[in-house]
């Protein structure tokens, strides 16, 4: 298998065991007596960390890309099993309830503290191992290793929590993330040559790259803005109750991770349009999907939506990933992958608060703000490309 197979089954690893937590966090928290803020503050926190810490491990990994990943995925998995003993011992009262909380937080707080090393590195190894021309390629297949892992851990994260209890799949996803470490350590090859782990600088200011974060940032809070409030957004609209809502909107989100792991598994790659092409079809397709979702009065409408930004995020995520690749130097693949992971996690870290609060204010207002960062996007999009050739 090619270096780059096995790097799309290494972050496929790496994703399956963080989503295998999504469907069981909700429950585990009100079993252990949390309210659903602390829960959130697990995701808050997680993305937290990522924001602060991608930066130095994309820096780090330009002495060696191997030795980021075994360190990110090892510490994943340290961070599960610990989370899953505070648990374990929470459910026996072995630990004060005033305990509890501040010690399932910090367990979260370090794996999105070595989490944060994973993806950036991957993303650099990438660069590593792809000519100019196939760049954008590269970087769409690491979105369908995500996308895909997306469908299938919550799926699995359900079925064995039902089976053998809600701590199951912590435990489950510790174990995995030890086996996948293993996997790279003997199957994945270094990509950096050590004659050229010169370790350098690069400024989120620098003008090859601001631009390009700045739109990272906002693809990523207009989708986890639509993405917290959804469930919401089809149990009100439709007028469901609580169980018809879950299949509902798990329904939708199946046909929007399949549609999104399509075009980034194998319409990019097939097609290999350069970033330019893909931001340009990629924010009008967002922005008609958000459109969709404000008008829609019926499932079919809400999916046909949802499937509709979730192709736009497909073309426009690899797109702004493989245009900072390219804005760069070879030396730097390590450093702008950082960069735009920290932005990522900037957009997963505000988009729950701000989703949530303007639903309050109004349940189309979060669709409104996803389509209307997007527009201004697309507006300034001829600026960008003059500023940075692509």
């Amino acid at each position: 298998m090619s270096p780059l197979g096995l790097l799309f089954l290494t972050l496929f690893n790496s994703v399956l065991g963080l989503s295998i937590l999504f469907p069981i966090l909700g429950p585990l928290g009100r079993t252990l007596g949390l309210t659903e803020v602390q829960v959130g503050l697990f995701s808050t926190g997680y993305a937290l960390m990522q924001f602060l810490l991608s930066p130095f491990w994309g820096r780090l990994s330009e002495r060696g890309r191997k030795p980021i990943l075994l360190v990110g995925i090892l510490g994943f998995g340290v961070s599960f099993f610990l989370f899953g003993l505070f648990a374990l011992l929470g459910e026996k009262e072995l630990v004060p309830p005033a305990f509890l909380f501040p010690l399932l937080l910090l367990a979260r707080l370090i794996g999105g503290a070595f989490s944060s090393a994973t993806l950036p590195t991957a993303q650099a190894y990438v660069a590593d191992i792809t000519g100019r021309e196939n760049r954008t390629a590269g970087m769409a297949l690491l979105g369908a290793a995500f996308g895909l892992a997306v469908i299938l851990g919550p799926a699995l994260g359900a079925g064995l929590a039902a089976l053998l209890g809600l701590l199951a799949p912590v435990f489950f996803s510790a174990g995995f993330a030890l086996l996948n470490a293993l996997f790279v350590a003997l199957v994945l090859p270094e990509s950096r040559p050590a004659g050229t782990r010169e370790v350098r600088r690069l400024s989120p200011w620098d003008a090859r790259v601001f631009p390009l974060l700045l739109l990272g940032f906002a693809l990523n809070l207009s989708s986890v803005s639509l993405e917290q409030t959804l469930a919401f957004y089809f149990q009100d609209r439709l007028g469901l109750s609580a169980l018809a809502t879950a299949r509902s909107v798990g329904l939708a989100l199946v046909l929007y991770g399949l549609v999104a792991v399509f075009i980034q598994g194998f319409l990019v790659r097939r097609l290999s349009w350069p970033p330019k092409t893909l931001l340009l079809l990629g924010l009008p397709l967002g922005i008609l999907g958000f459109a969709i979702l404000v008008m829609a009065q019926s499932f079919w409408g809400l999916a046909l939506g949802l499937a509709l930004q979730g192709a736009g995020a497909a073309l426009a995520g690899p797109g702004v990933t493989a245009a900072l690749s390219l804005a760069v130097g070879e030396g730097e693949q390590g450093l702008v992958a950082g960069l735009n992971s920290s932005a990522q996690a900037l957009g997963r870290m505000l988009g729950p608060i701000l989703g949530t609060g303007l639903y309050r204010m109004a349940p189309e207002a979060p669709y409104l703000l996803g389509g209307g960062l997007l527009l201004l996007a697309l507006l300034f999009l001829p600026a960008l490309f003059r500023r940075v050739k692509l």
